[in-house]
């Protein structure tokens, strides 16, 4: 876990290292002041004159200036390793996500990764900060002050060695009780995001159902919860401070009583009364120095989980990745899919597709249809390989999708996903995310294609007109419209259409085919609908169920062979013309 998490330090690896230095000379320095007012004190006692007076108080000046110096620099720079190195963690935290094929997200909820980005690091950083500084001074603190204490107050000292196995045996048993409620209440945690994340999304819904009453009392559960178990925990934790502060007054009770009496009884021959003011101080020194320990335990008990769930996004093996001679070239948009059996999970018990035998041609229009599950979004999946095949194999151009270079392969097929997204900003820079050096020429004529211009230029600000997060100021099938022009900018060799025009009017849909046939006739295009009006015009109709393919054929040859697609054709022609009527 160290070795993973240390990966993040990089650039600030030089503050990460003075930082314990200048710790060091702080707590040096620190310890060095009580010896000197105890000899100051007893000077004074044996009747100095004020020049001696004079001497010590600069020196002690000096003194508490450099721990100051020392103090504050340290408090610089633990601030920047820890802040770096926060941020140097959410990067590739990141970083690790975008690297992540579809099956790896799978393993993973949203809701759980921006918990790791966000309170995870937090957790982490502020450890991270301790550990550099607080870890580095407390022990320190410790050592030099029961030397000092030994070397000043004598057998007086012993008392630390009561005391300090009292705390740490009482450290031990608070560490074991929070523990297990750190763990718990992390996962809590993803519930109370995920919870969050679910409302924002689908906000609409919930107010069109009028379920706000039902989504508060599902959002206070969850967050009751987390408050019940950090609750538990802190009081827990709680006991820290008490503790701490008995072995405190223990020690000083102690020492104060024990150390007077050997004052007034024996003149100073034993101990003296700056002896005795010292060890008072390294005694209030050694428990605070016990008190930072406790302290760091606990934010490292809870950061414990914390790196453990980071580490586990950062060890993530990517199941997809470059192969080690990859081809930087595709061809054509021919396809083949030869035996090909596939399931999204070497556990799972069933085949999402199963002895899957195609083969399309470049150019071609290809339609596919089945019912709801019968795996017509995994088939496509397969091709710009979002997931990769468990038994057989997927060509493009007659190459293995296995043997591409990713990038080229997946700027070569264009898919227009189910789930159609919109991202914050211009129309025009989303869509250039089809091709960020497309000019505006090539932008219009995308969106003619995908007949997104007819409603863009009825926007006042055009193709400058923002698009709010998810695209939530345009209608879905001016969404639709607009993720088509943007897999158009690509250029792509094959075109994929999951269900993409479900939203566009019959009208709009046979223009955006129209368009696509008379200017893109190179381009394979494969179309996932639900209307048969969709794909009837197909090179080739593909009729997908329970993940095998049932028949493929035109639309004629469907119609009269077929039953799957004699019902689905009658059934929305029927409805037609009762619509009509």
């Amino acid at each position: 876990m160290i070795r993973v998490l240390k990966k993040s330090i990089r650039e600030y690896k030089r503050d990460s290292i003075l930082t314990p230095i200048l710790v060091a000379f702080e707590a040096l320095v620190e310890c060095i002041i009580p010896l000197m007012v105890a000899n100051l004190v007893n000077r004074m006692q044996n009747g100095c004159d004020l020049s001696v007076i004079m001497k010590y108080g600069v020196i002690l000046i000096i003194m508490a200036c450099f721990s100051l110096l020392f103090g504050a620099l340290a408090g610089i720079k633990a601030a920047n390793a820890s802040a770096g190195f926060g941020k140097n963690l959410r990067k590739d935290l990141f970083v690790a996500v975008q690297n992540f094929s579809f099956e790896n997200i799978d393993r993973f909820s949203a809701s759980s990764l921006v918990t790791r980005m966000t309170t995870d690091v937090t957790n982490v950083q502020m450890a991270y900060m301790m550990i550099i500084r607080t870890v580095v001074r407390a022990p320190l603190m410790l050592i030099f002050s029961l030397v000092m204490g030994f070397i000043m107050g004598g057998r007086l000292a012993l008392i630390f060695l009561f005391t300090i196995p009292v705390l740490g045996i009482g450290l031990g048993l608070v560490i074991k009780k929070t523990m297990p409620l750190f763990r718990k209440v992390f996962k809590k945690y993803d519930n109370l995001n995920n919870s969050v994340q679910e409302n924002i999304n689908g906000i609409r819904v919930v107010k069109s159902f009028v379920r706000e009453d039902f989504e508060k009392k599902k959002f206070n559960e969850a967050a009751e919860d987390v408050c019940g178990d950090f609750t538990r925990a802190e009081k827990i934790l709680a006991l820290n401070n008490p503790m701490m502060q008995f072995c405190l007054y223990v020690v000083m009770i102690f020492v104060l009583t024990f150390g007077s009496y050997l004052v007034v009884n024996f003149g100073g021959a034993i101990i003296q009364v700056g002896q005795l003011s010292s060890l008072l101080t390294y005694s209030f020194q050694i428990l605070m120095s016990l008190m930072m320990l406790s302290m760091i335990f606990v934010m490292v008990t809870i950061s414990i989980e914390s790196c453990e769930r980071i580490v586990a996004v950062l060890e993530e093996q990517r199941t997809i990745s470059n192969p080690e001679k990859p081809i930087y070239e595709v061809n054509d948009g021919s396809i083949d899919f030869d035996n090909v059996s596939f399931k999204y999970s070497k556990r799972a018990d069933r085949y999402a597709l199963e002895n899957i035998n195609l083969h399309i041609k470049s150019g071609q229009t290809i339609g596919i249809l089945g019912g709801t599950g019968s795996s017509k979004t995994s088939l496509v999946n397969l091709i710009s390989r979002l997931y990769d095949v468990t038994e057989g194999e997927v060509k493009v151009a007659g190459v293995d999708v296995r043997d591409y270079d990713l990038v080229t392969l997946r700027d070569a097929v264009s898919v227009v996903l189910q789930k159609n997204v919109l991202f914050s900003g211009s129309i025009k820079e989303n869509l250039r995310w089809g091709n960020k050096d497309a000019t505006d020429e090539e932008i219009e004529e995308a969106c003619h294609l995908a007949c997104a211009d007819e409603f863009i230029e009825q926007f006042p600000d055009k193709y400058d007109t923002h698009i709010e997060q998810g695209g939530t100021n345009v209608s879905g099938g001016q969404k639709q419209r607009l993720c088509i022009a943007r897999a158009l900018l690509k250029k792509p060799k094959i075109l994929i259409l999951d269900d993409s025009t479900s939203a566009v009017d019959t009208k709009t849909d046979a223009i955006i085919r129209a368009g696509f046939k008379k200017f893109i006739p190179e381009t394979t295009k494969i179309i996932i609908a639900q209307r048969v009006s969709s794909v009837q015009d197909a090179d080739q109709i593909i009729i997908m169920n329970n993940g095998s393919i049932e028949a493929i054929g035109t639309h004629d040859e469907l119609l009269a062979s077929n039953p799957i697609y004699q019902e689905v054709y009658y059934s929305q022609n029927k409805g037609g013309e009762q619509d009509e009527k």
